[in-house]
């Protein structure tokens, strides 16, 4: 053990540490970032020593513990006084000398770049040195007694030598140097993180320093700052959590800057550091997991593989917050953030219900607990398997990742009578999950097991009709009770009879007792009036499995749907009847005769309550009809019982003068179109007229069932016999749908609709599609994010697919740019929108023929830079956008902006021989009117035009059509096309202009004087 710090330092060690002192001041006002090394004398013993392991240690970060050991050794027989007085004669250094020349080394460093290796294994040596270096120092002070608080800093060698090295270290941040600032913030992160504390001033000089190269343009340098402001943050964090009376704004101020760098910092790199090394508190928490929606999937995957484990217990997040963290992370579109999630779901999550095994001494092990039903049960109540396992739930997807990867739970699990006995909504969605994953995965590979853990559909049946009992008995009670009465919560009793019914669903049915048992069930089960809907709807699609034909499952519900209404008439005219015999009996005892308006009072409220039974009578039937339809594909008239249905059930409901039930019989009506194209024809302007005169909600059924009507019978708007009136309706009503911008649902489900049936080529007309483009433009539409999503994907999908679409794209394009214009000019100047340049570029790229996909036929296979034509191009598709866009440049009307968009839209065209010769002359005569006319605004407008115009005629020269005339030769001079030109009877070959200095010298000074010419005349 080392002595007392000696008070020894050599005047040598003095003079060093001064000439030290002079160069790092002299650095800090130097204009030059350099680092400039000064005359250090003779080399010594110690120098040697020192740089020697300082060698050793940039080669590798093995033996970087040995190392350590021995510059401690080193350091101790410089600072500490030798323990036996016989060593005292071979003390030749100070502890200033030690100081000096560690710090000689560091200075060394600031210039080697971040490709070096070695650089970083020197950082990490030296801060693993200094840690080890203050423990050592700290505990030989302390001598095994715990120091107190008040001496949060002592004075010791290595504080004294880290306080040296962060003044040399200090100045280097502002650098102009960045691989100076690189490496000098790198070490002082390193060194905060390594170390328990630091000298009040020096802290405060590199909270300043690192804040600044928060800001640095260098992402490299940024990184490391956040690496070591997260330290300081962390550290001013649990300051303020011992005294939550403080008023420290530094701390917040800190916080919040990390915060908003974690926000918007443009590299991935400093927000995935940032996302590490932030400190987990309730103030960082939302912001921390908000990067499960970050742009780059390495931090979207470092959030739910590092930082969600290293939390704790997830039952401390909120439940929203645990639904949203699966969902991102299950539907995430990265493979490996989707593969992180599962892990954490089916290891971490799991582990926190269940509960580590304990060792003897009570404390927890590292060991995965053995499966527990319980643990998995109570997993699936903290993310609300009730809510999030229905409609567009996330429990499915997460339940079945979780299968995936605990095969101890597949073959731990057990399905007994108990189990069945006391379902629940978490235990039979562990079974309907079970069921599932078996079924589907990995192609039946699990098939067998649960054909071994699931009941047999008897028994199953016996199961489902007991609980749809329970909860059919808990609707009724529910009914019968006053309105003071508490009701009982019937929610979960439903979502167990859905699971159930799901179960059924993928069951196998080659058991014939097991079918009859289920057939009679769900045919009893059907005629329930009280059922909920989405009960309903799982009981007929369970059914449709159950029956062998379409006409016999037809007959069993239209059965169910005569029961339901003969029995809830039948209840309503007992009912009655009961009423009637009462009020008899009173007005026979009664010794005054009621008055009038008292009767009229009661018949009003009767009439009332008859005619809401009523309607809720028939639109049970009609929801079961629906659900009927909705599972069959065979010809209407074919089906006897599909005709009987509509003729005394749809057609009454539709000519129904109660809204509810008029619009679900419209939605019936419309699924019986879809089954008989005569019908469909005959209805079609019924829901036009739907559509016209209807309100918000009707006009979304009518579009859908447009467009589901048009999809499937496409002939009634694509035939030659078709009655232009109707066709022309048609288009009305989705041109009146896209403008409906008062109402977005109406807006977006009209987008959409019109997209599926343009991209089927149902519907092709070229002022809708106007309309569609112009609405993917329209800055109103911003915040309606299903419109932009449609669009989106439609439009170059559409262009894209077919010729015809790109040539349709093609005509618009010049009506598009000048109606963008108009809108831009009625536009406030605060609202944003897009740049007419950029529809523009996007209406060119859209048009483009070397894009168009032709299934068998390679039309779009080139390299970027042009090199490779390709045979089979339509070269008549930019030409015909060429010819719309110059014939509107030249044209009178045409504004200046306008005219400057065109001519740049018609400069970015691709020129191919593959056009007739008629096409190529005429466009080539448009371009060398509008060069004659001097219209182009700009240079760079200018000399596309000339390279187009030259390109043209090379492509008529090369056909043989005909030759480049001497003023297109002198026009195209110095300007190398670069496209490529097929040959004939050959294979196509790049071709490019070649043009010498002289000629490239002659165009240079010629653009000069244009250039200014134009000056002069705008002075």
């Amino acid at each position: 053990m080392p002595g007392r710090v000696s008070a020894r330092a050599s005047t040598a060690s003095r003079l060093a540490n001064k000439s030290s002192s002079q160069t790092l001041n002299s650095r800090r006002t130097a204009a030059s970032p350099a680092i400039a090394i000064p005359d250090e004398g003779p080399s010594t013993s110690l120098r040697v020593r020192i740089c020697t392991i300082f060698s050793d240690a940039q080669k590798s970060t093995a033996g970087h513990r040995k190392l350590a050991v021995s510059l401690r050794k080193v350091q101790e027989a410089c600072c500490y006084e030798p323990s036996q007085r016989q060593k005292q004669a071979q003390v030749e250094h100070g502890e200033d000398d030690f100081n000096v020349e560690v710090a000689r080394c560091v200075i060394r460093l600031m210039t080697v770049k971040k490709s070096e290796g070695a650089g970083d294994r020197i950082v990490r040596f030296l801060a693993l040195f200094l840690k080890r270096a203050s423990d050592q120092d700290a505990a030989a002070m302390s001598g095994g007694t715990e120091v107190e608080d008040t001496q949060s800093f002592p004075e010791t060698p290595s504080t004294r030598l880290t306080s040296h090295i962060l003044s040399i270290l200090i100045p280097f941040l502002g650098s102009k140097e960045k691989v100076v600032r690189y490496r000098a913030t790198q070490l002082v992160a390193h060194m905060i993180n390594s170390l328990d504390s630091v000298d009040d001033d020096y802290y405060h000089m590199i909270r300043m320093g690192l804040l600044k190269r928060v800001r640095d343009k260098e992402p490299m340098i940024r990184v490391q700052a956040v690496l070591g402001l997260g330290r300081l943050a962390g550290n001013e964090g649990e300051e303020d959590q011992e005294d939550p009376d403080s008023d420290n704004d530094d701390a917040n101020g800190l916080l919040q800057t990390l915060l908003q760098v974690l926000q918007n910092d443009p590299s991935a790199d400093v927000r995935r550091s940032l996302l590490l090394n932030l400190p987990l508190t309730p103030a960082t928490l939302p912001f921390l997991l908000e990067r499960a929606r970050d742009v780059d999937p390495a931090i979207r995957r470092a959030l739910y593989s590092r930082l969600l484990p290293a939390l704790g217990d997830f039952r401390h997040l909120s439940l929203s917050m645990r639904e949203k963290l699966l969902r991102w992370g299950l539907r995430d579109r990265d493979e490996n953030v989707r593969k992180a999630t599962g892990k954490l779901f089916r290891e971490r999550w799991i582990e926190d219900c269940v509960g580590r095994p304990k060792a003897d001494d009570g404390t927890e092990t590292d060991q995965a607990a053995a499966p527990s039903l319980s643990g998995l049960l109570e997993l699936l109540e903290r993310i609300d398997v009730v809510n999030s396992a229905s409609g567009n739930g996330i429990a499915a997807e997460a339940m079945k990742e979780f299968w995936l990867g605990r095969p101890d739970y597949r073959d731990d699990i057990s399905f007994d009578d108990t189990f069945w006995d006391q379902l629940t909504p978490e235990s039979i969605f562990v079974v309907r999950s079970f069921n599932d994953f078996c079924k589907e995965g990995d192609d039946g590979k699990f098939e067998a097991l649960g054909e071994e853990k699931m009941p047999e559909v008897t028994k199953l049946g016996f199961f489902l009709q007991r609980y749809t009992n329970n909860l059919v008995n808990s609707i009724r009670n529910n009914d019968a009770l006053s309105e003071n009465e508490q009701e009982e919560d019937t929610v979960e009793k439903e979502f167990v009879v859905e699971q159930v019914l799901h179960i059924a669903k993928a069951l196998d049915y080659t058991d014939e007792i097991g079918r009859r048992k289920m057939f009679a069930l769900l045919r009893e089960t059907l005629a329930i009036a009280e059922l909920p809907e989405d009960i309903t709807r799982l009981v007929v699609d369970v059914l449709r499995g159950v029956c062998g034909s379409e006409r016999e499952f037809c007959g069993v519900v239209l059965e169910a749907v005569a029961e339901v209404h003969d029995n809830v008439m039948t209840e309503e005219l007992k009912a009655e009847g009961d009423e009637s015999f009462h009020s008899a009996r009173s007005e026979l005892s009664s010794d005054t005769t009621p008055t009038k308006s008292k009767g009229n009072e009661d018949n009003s409220e009767i009439d009332e309550a008859k005619a809401i039974k009523e309607i809720m009578i028939n639109m049970k039937c009609l929801h079961i009809a629906q659900c009927m339809l909705e599972n069959v594909g065979e010809d209407l008239q074919q089906n006897v019982h599909l005709v009987t249905m509509l003729n005394n059930l749809v057609v009454p409901a539709v000519r129904s003068h109660e809204a509810p039930i008029r619009e679900r019989g419209l939605l019936c009506l419309g699924l019986c179109c879809l089954l008989d194209k005569a019908l469909a024809k005959e209805n079609l302007s019924l829901f036009l007229h739907c559509f016209t005169k209807g309100h918000d909600a009707l006009q979304v059924s009518a579009l859908h069932v447009l467009c589901d009507i048009l999809s499937t019978h496409p002939d009634l708007v694509t035939a030659d016999h078709v009655d232009p009136a109707l066709k022309k309706s048609v288009y009305k009503i989705f041109s009146k749908g896209l403008k409906a911008s008062h109402t977005p649902e109406v807006q977006s489900v009209a987008t959409a609709a019109l997209c599926k049936l343009m991209l089927t080529s149902v519907i092709r007309d070229e002022e809708l599609l106007k309309q569609l483009v112009i609405l993917f433009f329209d800055p109103a539409c911003k915040e309606n994010a299903a419109i932009t999503q449609a669009l989106s994907y439609f439009l170059p999908v559409f262009s894209h697919s077919k010729r015809e679409n790109m040539k349709a794209m093609a005509a618009i394009a010049a009506g598009v740019v000048h109606t963008q214009i108009n809108l831009a000019d009625e536009l406030d100047e605060e609202e944003e929108t897009v740049g007419v340049n950029v529809v523009g570029n996007m209406l060119v790229d859209w048009t483009d023929p070397r894009k168009l996909v032709i299934p068998g036929v390679a039309s779009a296979g080139w390299d970027e830079a042009g090199g490779k034509g390709v045979m089979g191009v339509d070269g008549e598709i930019h030409l015909s956008l060429a010819d719309s866009l110059l014939e509107r440049a030249l044209g009178p009307g045409c504004s200046r902006e306008e005219r400057k968009v065109l001519l740049s839209m018609s400069s970015k065209i691709y020129v191919s021989p593959n056009a007739s010769t008629e096409k190529l002359q005429a466009v080539t005569d448009l371009f060398a009117e509008a060069i004659d006319a001097k219209i182009a605004p700009d240079a760079t407008i200018r000399n596309g035009l000339n390279k187009v115009h030259q390109a043209l005629s090379k492509a008529l020269g090369e056909a043989g059509k005909v030759q480049p005339s001497m003023e297109d030769q002198e026009v195209g001079q110095g300007i190398a096309d670069g496209l490529t030109i097929p040959e004939q009877g050959s294979d196509v070959e790049a071709t490019k202009m070649e043009v010498d200095d002289n000629q490239a010298t002659q165009a240079q000074e010629t653009l000069l004087e244009e250039l200014l010419d134009d000056e002069d005349g705008d002075s």
